[in-house]
């Protein structure tokens, strides 16, 4: 059964149409996140699922129910919001216990409930304390703490992590994959920050204008981009993209000619407009893969784990991700290579992923 069903939802403005259609089914413990630029309409999806927002078609199911028209309080969802949104007056212990308390649940039941959060969340020592007294990362427990005590059906999550440092949002993170794997809740959550979609989710929907580019897990999303905009917005350094043609059964560019590998070759037609795409990790310095590719070097970057080179052919750039010791220079011409299994193939009209 699934946990969370979205099916056939539109959004609409006045004339603009914000959602077109979206259908996503989520098994029972499933951690969806939602991944897009701004302006997408994940967070709008996101608040149409909690209620704060009312569909124009289609329907939210939770369980076997469907939810909409009812009170968000009466679906079985708690959300995280990006702001924290703590009572600045009230300690630890009783924002977490808020919720329990608005629906008279005992005192002695309330108070072991929040223990229990609290331990799983190593906030112990902080339940008398006031939000203004704890840091960014602190506060963020308290809020999933929160939303934890009420054991909904659902986990919503609007950009939790945004507004802490990266130090502490990766800390963030690995707390959130550990209480997801613990507590086996279904959770959805929405980020720009691919980082957070790749390394949380088991599912990712990538949005685009209110459409769904892609769903799938992190690694069907990263090996086989269904599009030229999930090549492009998942994955740092994005993929490399250049313009190919079909030119006698080999795909050309500039003095690159590369045969039309045979998985694609019912794919593609001579002369068609193509794009190939190439991850910048999958480039290596010299000649150890099937092809070759003379670039001058334009910009060189050490990030400490890797060396980033940014690298121009023709008019067309490349960036090319290699070990950190490898030496290379501004203006000197290197040849990189990559093999054949690394390439991605697109078609330029469409953008759509080839084979």
């Amino acid at each position: 059964m699934s946990a969370l069903e979205i099916i056939g939802v539109r959004k609409t403005y006045g004339e603009v149409e914000t959602l077109k259609g979206i259908d996503i089914a989520l098994l029972s413990g499933e951690f969806l996140v939602l991944l897009g630029s701004s302006g997408c309409g994940k967070s709008t999806l996101l608040n149409i699922i909690a209620g704060l927002a009312e569909a124009s078609g289609g329907d939210v199911r939770i369980g076997k129910r469907s939810v909409l028209g009812v009170h968000p309080k009466d679906r079985d969802i708690a959300m995280v919001f990006q702001s924290y949104a703590l009572y600045p007056n009230l300690s630890v212990r009783r924002n977490i216990g808020f919720g329990l308390e608005m629906r008279k649940v005992p005192a002695a039941e309330r108070d072991r409930a929040v223990r229990e959060v609290a331990k799983l969340l190593q906030i112990e020592n902080l339940l008398d304390r006031k939000p203004s007294q704890l840091s960014g990362g602190q506060r963020q427990r308290v809020a999933i703490g929160r939303a934890l005590v009420r054991k909904p059906q659902v986990f919503l999550f609007d950009e939790p992590l945004s507004n802490l440092d990266a130090k502490l949002r990766m800390e963030m993170r690995t707390e959130l994959k550990r209480l997801h794997q613990m507590l086996k809740t279904t959770m959805v959550y929405v980020t720009h920050d691919q980082i957070e979609a790749m390394t949380l989710a088991t599912r990712i929907a990538v949005m685009r204008d209110g459409r769904i580019e892609q769903l799938g897990t992190p690694e069907e999303i990263y090996d086989r981009p269904a599009t030229l905009y999930v090549a492009t917005f998942v994955g740092a350094p994005p993929m490399n993209l250049v313009d190919v043609a079909v030119d006698g059964g080999a795909l050309a560019f500039g003095e690159l000619v590369a045969p039309v590998p045979r998985l694609w070759e019912d794919a593609v037609r001579e002369g068609q407009r193509l794009v190939l795409g190439i991850r910048p990790e999958a480039l290596h310095f010299g000649g150890r893969g099937d092809h070759l590719i003379a670039a001058k070097v334009d910009v060189v970057e050490l990030t400490g784990p890797e060396l980033v080179v940014s690298a121009s052919v023709g008019t067309q750039r490349l960036t090319a991700c290699l070990p950190p010791r490898t030496r290379v220079e501004v203006g000197q011409v290197v040849e990189l290579s990559f093999d054949a299994d690394a390439m991605h193939l697109f078609d330029a009209d469409s953008g759509r992923r080839i084979g």
